[in-house]
């Protein structure tokens, strides 16, 4: 959290971070946090005192600010862009990190969401939360150099980003797309759009599922499927 990027945005103030270690808030003499579970099962579960002492004694510090708390959770609702960009309007967000087998039932009583960031298990929520505070960090203002980078990524569209190229012009006989280099930038642009249709089609064609695509676009999504019949 203090490389990169997100170091940047700590270091100007756009960003504050800071990390509640709810063991500190156990009231166990021996600062215990989980236990077995009632009913038997494999694993130990992280207990509801710790964590909802902990999440209070952080509403104290800053009592004037909404605060959006999310459980990292294998079982919650899949992590996304969509949900970045939500998340990056809150003033003030709480990621609980678990650990062990799971979570007491009733701390998601004191939550407002419960995220995971896909289809597997970790041995702890912090690395779901880091990915989340890179994807939400990146999209508040001025913390990306230029301002378009975030509105074009994949996924902010709906669509994959087109593919992109650099200097050299030829890369070992392996060539830049003349369109680009021809200063028409509706040309450009639309050659931009119709490739990330074609990457969505071959790579992600569920994401399509969920577009209202616009007759411009349906044209090139039949032009890029007779294009792939023809190889």
């Amino acid at each position: 959290m203090s490389e990169s990027i997100i170091g940047k945005a700590v270091e100007s103030g756009r960003v504050s971070i800071t990390c509640t270690n709810f063991r500190d808030f156990s009231d166990s003499k021996h600062r215990t946090v989980d236990d077995y579970p009632f009913g038997g099962g494999a694993g130990m579960l992280l207990k509801a005192q710790p964590i909802v002492d902990a999440l209070a004694a952080i509403q104290e510090q800053a009592p004037e600010t909404k605060k959006r708390v999310v459980l990292l959770d294998p079982a919650g609702k899949t992590f996304n862009q969509a949900m970045a960009e939500e998340f990056s309007d809150e003033e003030h967000l709480v990621f609980v990190c678990g650990h062990y087998e799971g979570f007491d039932e009733r701390i998601k009583k004191h939550v407002t969401d419960e995220v995971s960031i896909g289809d597997f298990v970790l041995t702890g929520g912090e690395l779901g939360a880091m990915v989340m505070v890179d994807a939400i960090v990146r999209l508040l203002p001025a913390v990306l150099g230029n301002e378009q980078s975030n509105k074009t990524d994949s996924f902010s569209t709906g669509l994959l980003e087109h593919p992109q190229y650099t200097r050299p012009r030829d890369f070992r006989g392996d060539m830049v797309p003349e369109v680009l280099f021809s200063g028409n930038h509706k040309l450009i642009a639309e050659w931009q759009e119709k490739e990330s249709l074609r990457k969505t089609l071959l790579r992600r064609p569920e994401l399509l599922e969920h577009m209202e695509l616009t007759p411009q676009q349906l044209k090139w999504l039949n032009e890029i499927k007779q294009e792939q019949q023809a190889l």
